[in-house]
């Protein structure tokens, strides 16, 4: 836990930018009947019924004292998905930096196994050298700045009925692009005085 708000509590490097990262399953649910659209004193009423279109994977990145997030649509969440996304990490959203400090729970497919099962020899080295694995403790995943982001994009784009892959897609990359362009920051304020405060008493002695 310390290491993570060691992290959170460093001046912002953006040679060494701090990226959370976490994974969000989404339902694609359609709508059985059509909903009737809002009008002047009425608020656009949908049926209870509705239909299952299966689920994707949505993975969330976080820059939070930049203000700077990447989010993708999968179909999976495997060790090669996870693999290739943090490629994509450090070659095209952060291809600017030394290396990306992750944030990021103890999921099985959170490790360097993930690359070497993805990639060959040397493009996973290649792509590790550029990233520093930091993990959140067991029970303590709400240390991640990536599950903040998710419980704001849920609340701003996701958190409705969406029934398609492509749909959904269209809404997170225009949800992305404004939250971005605003460089919406994450203002972590739990400090290690604070977890000595509030949860000392369940530290192993």
């Amino acid at each position: 836990m310390y290491d993570i708000l060691d992290l959170y509590q460093e001046s912002y490097d953006p040679e060494r930018p701090v990226v959370g990262i976490d994974e969000k399953p989404k339902q694609l649910i359609g709508e059985k009947k059509k909903p009737i659209p809002m009008k002047p004193g009425s608020p656009e009423k949908v049926d209870y019924e509705y239909v299952r279109n299966g689920s994707v994977n949505v993975f969330v990145a976080v820059d939070h004292k930049e203000g700077k997030r990447d989010v993708k649509v999968t179909d999976r969440r495997t060790k090669q998905d996870f693999a290739t996304y943090i490629k994509r990490l450090v070659d095209e959203i952060f291809a600017d930096v030394s290396v990306i400090r992750l944030v990021l729970d103890n999921l099985n497919t959170h490790n360097e196994s993930s690359f070497y099962e993805t990639f060959d020899k040397e493009e996973a080295e290649r792509i590790l050298s550029k990233i520093e694995f930091h993990y959140t403790p067991i029970h303590g995943s709400w240390l991640n700045v990536a599950e903040t982001e998710i419980a704001a994009m849920d609340a701003e784009c996701t958190g409705r009925r969406i029934e398609d892959k492509k749909t959904l897609r269209r809404e997170l990359k225009a949800w992305t692009k404004r939250r971005n362009k605003e460089r919406k920051k994450i203002d972590w304020r739990f400090t290690k005085e604070d977890a000595d405060r509030k949860l000392s008493k369940h530290y192993v002695s």
